[in-house]
């Protein structure tokens, strides 16, 4: 980096060196005109003076891009793959549920916790009501 670069940013809007280094025979002669008046130069020609020292105007360096639709389309591109991949693992490799989890097993449980009697103190067997068979109101 030790080299000076012509480089477009907003927060460095003066770069190092011109845009144009090598100038043709006609931007030659240009800059030689613009060490005169001003007033005598043209607008088109001041265009020119400015394109030699810079690709871009400001404006243009700050005119929005449509560089969110590739972000958003690679970011819902791979969302979407992940999808797939995580599909794919809930039938092919993942096992079924434990018949644990069943609503029977669960109710059965919760049966043989109550007979039990676990955590008579602060636990579930405090809201059971053993003389009813019901949960206590």
């Amino acid at each position: 980096m030790s080299v000076p670069q012509y480089m477009d940013k907003r927060n460095h809007p003066l770069p190092d060196v011109p845009y144009h280094r090598d100038l043709s025979a006609d931007e030659k002669a240009l800059t030689e005109k613009q060490k005169g008046s001003w007033k005598e130069l043209s607008n088109e020609e001041k265009v020119a003076l400015y394109h030699i020292k810079f690709c871009q105007t400001y404006a243009e360096m700050n005119r929005p891009s449509n560089e969110w639709k590739t972000v958003l389309g690679v970011t819902f591109m791979f969302l979407g793959f992940t999808g797939l991949i995580l599909a794919w693992q809930r039938y092919y490799v993942m096992p079924d549920k434990p018949h644990t989890l069943s609503d029977e097993w669960k109710a059965k449980q919760l049966k043989r916790m109550l007979d039990m009697r676990m955590n008579p103190v602060e636990g579930l067997a405090t809201q059971w009501d053993y003389d009813k068979n019901e949960w206590k109101k």
